[in-house]
Formats: structure tokens, sequence, C-alpha cells
């Protein structure tokens, strides 16, 4: 085992590329949830994400044509989500899973002709002055726009979270619909919109993995991307800054996998490849091993349905 060829700044990158997809979807999901709606299909919403930004990649020869097709693709299956949950009551846990499914297989579907085709290359933003910095140059400023984009939202959903007064009421239906609803909002448009707020970060997630972070179509390529989206959204409290690092912490633990197989590490490759999901199972447990310290942020309203009659 030669541990020399592994170059820690090349780690770091590669630990932000594999990062990005989760925390987009983490974070759309956070918001859905923020507003008290519990959405299971996050990976249905990532696949169709990643084949409808692929395909459109792959027509029009632009793959940012391609990101705006797949944040359209995933607020339309967000959208079915919402109509049956907010409007019709389904029950939300069993409509998520079911959307999850529907994704996999339409994906599956539509995927079937762009196999073994290979999509228009994204640029890196590579601003040479700043990219010849030692060692920060390589690690911070020298990626594409998705990855900034994906840190950059971490503070717009911080601060409207936090300081805006939309974030204030989007936070007062999630912990009290009935009480929003008695002060005059409209508690269905609130969460409909965050709801296709989320499915669209969702598809663009899905698409990160079909256009720069495996630049090819394979089938259940998000390989339960979307679930650990949904786990760190509990991992962070609700809190877009702990999404962040642990969406960092979950990239890194993949990359890491990845080199110790190249590096021969005498484990089976198997093993490796759970690991990232086992440490995501552990620090669930972890968190809700004090239910007080589980439900400390969650919203009061998560997972329940609202009817205007009440």
């Amino acid at each position: 085992m030669d541990f020399s060829s592994i170059d820690p700044i090349s780690l770091i990158v590669s630990l932000m590329i594999a990062a990005t997809p989760i925390l987009l979807a983490g974070l759309g999901e956070l918001v859905v949830e923020k507003s008290g709606v519990l959405n299971l299909g996050v990976e249905g919403m990532m696949i169709i994400g990643a084949i409808a930004g692929f395909a459109m990649a792959v027509e029009t020869e632009n793959p940012y044509l391609g990101m705006l097709a797949a944040m359209g693709a995933g607020a339309v299956l967000a959208l079915l989500f919402g109509i049956l949950t907010q409007f019709l009551l389904s029950n939300q846990v069993a409509t998520g899973l079911a959307l999850t499914l529907f994704g996999l297989g339409l994906a599956a579907l539509l995927g079937h002709s762009y196999t073994g085709i290979k999509p228009p290359s994204v640029d890196k933003l590579n601003i040479s002055f700043l990219t010849d910095i030692p060692v920060l140059g390589r690690i911070l400023f020298n990626h594409d726009a998705v990855v900034y984009f994906s840190i950059f939202m971490v503070f717009v959903l911080w601060w409207f979270l936090n300081r805006s007064r939309a974030g204030l009421v989007l936070r007062a239906v999630g912990e009290s619909h009935d009480a929003a609803h008695s002060l005059g909002y409209n508690v269905l448009l609130i969460r409909m919109l965050a709801i296709m707020f989320g499915g669209a970060m969702a598809g663009l997630g899905g698409a990160y993995f079909s256009l720069i972070r495996v630049p090819q179509w394979t089938e259940g390529m998000t390989a339960g991307a979307g679930w650990i989206a949904l786990a760190l959204v509990v991992f962070s409290s609700w809190k877009p800054g702990r999404l962040l690092i642990g969406a960092y912490l979950f990239g890194g633990i993949s990359v890491l996998e990845i080199n110790l197989q190249i590096v021969g590490v005498g484990i089976s490759p198997a093993y490796l490849k759970m690991t990232p999901y086992l440490v995501t199972i552990i620090v669930l447990v972890i968190m809700s091993s004090d239910r007080r310290r589980a439900s400390l942020n969650a919203p009061a309203s998560l997972g329940r349905s609202f009817h205007a009659s009440h």
C-alpha cells in the first residue's frame, strides 16, 4: 500500500465535487421540511433531474440548459407530490416513497436511448490569478459554477430563514399551520412553493451527477444520494450551515473510500462502499439518542396534513 500516491489537495477538490449534489438536494429538502412537509421522494426527483438534464444537454449541446431542464423536471415531480399531499391529503410518507419508485422507473425508461452518449462538458471557472495561489488556488478556485452556487445557497437560505419576513412566515407555517392560517397566511400556497423549490434543487443535484460528476447516463446513478440528503437534514438539525458540514463529511468519506481502493487497502470493496452509508446511520442514531436534542429544531407540524376548514 502506497499512501503517498494520494494527493491531499486533489482529495479535498474531489470531496467538494462529491458533496455538491447531496448539498443541493439537502438544502431543498430543508426548506420543504421547514414548511412542515416531509417529502421522501428526493431520490426520485434527483434521478428525474439527472435524465432530464442529460437529455436536454445532449440535444441542445448546452449543459446549462440541461441544468435548467433538470430543475424544471424536479419541480414538476414535486408539484405532483404537492397536489397529492396538500390538496388530496394523501399520506406524505407513502406518497414520497411512491414518488421515488415512479421517478426511478420513469428515468430508466427515458434514459434507455441515452446510454453510452457523452454530454457536453461544463467548464470550470478558472480565474488565473486566483487558481495560481499555492494550495488554496487549487482547492477553492478551480471548480465549476454549480459548486459555488451550492455554497452560495447555504448563505442565502440561512439569511432567508433567519432574517427575512418570508422566511419567518415559512417557519411559522412549519411550526403551526393552524396558527399561520388564522393570521391570514395561505398555508397551501406557501407549502406548494417550498415543495417545488425542493424539487428544483433535487433536480439540479441529479443533473450534477449526469453532467459533471459522472458525465454520462447510467440507470440508478444517484445510488441513494437522495436518502443521504434526507438523513443530513436531520443530522443538521434543520440548519443550512450544519448541512454544509454534513454534506462535506459524507463527500469526504465517499472520496476516501475510492482512494483506499486505489492504493490497495486489504479490505473488500463492498465494505468500503457501504462505509458512507454506515457512517450516516451511526450519525442519525447518535442524533436521535437524545429525543430533545433530535427534535430541538424540528418543525412542530412536520408531516402533518393541513385542511383549510381547521
